[in-house]
């Protein structure tokens, strides 16, 4: 990636918008959250998600994709506005062709000679009078005529640099799709096949800014996260995936200390062994519900049983772990969220 496209990826921000806090999550997160021993929180200390590489590449994707979307978008409607100016500026030109023949046949000055040789002063004054208004209305007709056809040659160059900016912004996405399975590649890469749809009811969408860790994390972790996870958390209430979570972790790499991961124990209690029966079928749901509601909550990339999930890319293997229960993911899904 060069210096520009480096720069242009800082200066686009992801827009997101306000998350949605209700006296039922709250009451339902009090008594969910609390009902694990706080100590359960240390038992993910060794896992960080994916490496600040790879969650680095994964944000570069999504956000040229983003952007990709906007351009396409852009384009749509400025086609649609230049295609409803083409008749227009057909009229248009017809009528500058009109006044260019009407200016090289007559002259004020002939007209107004011939009024004058008429014989009435007075229908000479008034004639000469209404000469003069239709002579500055002729004028201002003109640079309207001139005006609005230089604003349809502008709309067609904006929507040629707009397919122009699309080129480039789509060589990021796919510089940045390379980069995020090359840092994947170490620790797996392979396709997998995993959960992408759960029984679970949709998300509400995050409408808001993700903000900084700046919202009181609700869960035995106590510390912070942002607007953006919070929302999340408290939709993955609302649907029923209810069992122990851990989100906010000081020190170390990955989200969790910037407030924007949570771990969902697919156990009730906290964090066990390998996830079992319906252990597993909880992790499953839980994880198929992320990946469905992707695109409403903001997610990032998911980790579940020893595979990773992210947009552009679906489920791929996942070993780079330790071998226990918790680096694996075999306990718990990871959740990371978008910045």
């Amino acid at each position: 990636m060069n210096a520009g496209t480096a720069a242009r990826r800082a200066a686009r921000p992801f827009r997101g918008a306000k998350r949605l806090l209700t006296l039922p999550v709250a009451a339902v997160a009090a008594v969910v959250f609390l009902v694990s021993p706080a100590s359960q929180s240390s038992a993910q200390e060794g896992e960080e998600g994916a490496s600040d590489a790879l969650s680095q590449a994964i944000e570069d994707y999504l956000n040229a994709r983003d952007e990709l979307a906007a351009l396409e978008q852009q384009e749509d409607d400025l086609a649609a506005e230049l295609a409803a100016s083409t008749e227009e500026q057909a009229a248009l030109r017809a009528e500058l062709e009109d006044y260019a023949y009407i200016a090289s046949t007559t002259s004020d000055y002939q007209s107004t000679a011939a009024l004058l040789a008429s014989g009435d002063p007075q229908d000479a004054i008034a004639a000469m009078e209404m000469l003069q208004f239709l002579g500055e209305s002729r004028a201002d007709r003109l640079n309207e005529l001139l005006a609005r056809l230089q604003e349809i040659e502008a709309l067609q160059q904006t929507l040629d640099d707009n397919i122009a900016e699309q080129a480039d912004v789509a060589e990021e996405l796919e510089d940045a799709r390379d980069e995020a399975a090359r840092e994947l590649a170490g620790s797996g890469g392979d396709d997998a096949v995993g959960p992408t749809v759960s029984d679970a009811p949709a998300a509400e969408p995050f409408e808001g800014d993700g903000g900084g860790c700046t919202e009181d994390d609700p869960t035995p972790a106590n510390g912070c996260i942002t607007p953006r996870t919070l929302h999340a958390l408290e939709q993955a209430q609302i649907a029923g995936f209810t069992r122990y979570v851990s989100c906010y972790r000081s020190g170390g790499s990955g989200e969790h200390p910037k407030g924007r991961a949570c771990d969902f124990s697919s156990e009730p209690g906290g964090f066990g062994g390998d996830a079992t029966g319906e252990d597993y079928d909880y992790g499953q749901n839980l994880a198929g519900w992320l990946i469905e509601n992707a695109d409403a909550l903001g997610v990032q990339y998911v980790i579940w049983y020893r595979q990773i999930w992210f947009p552009g890319s679906g489920w791929k293997s996942y070993s780079g772990a330790y071998g226990d229960p918790s680096s694996d993911h075999t306990n718990h899904v990871h959740l990371s969220m978008r910045s």
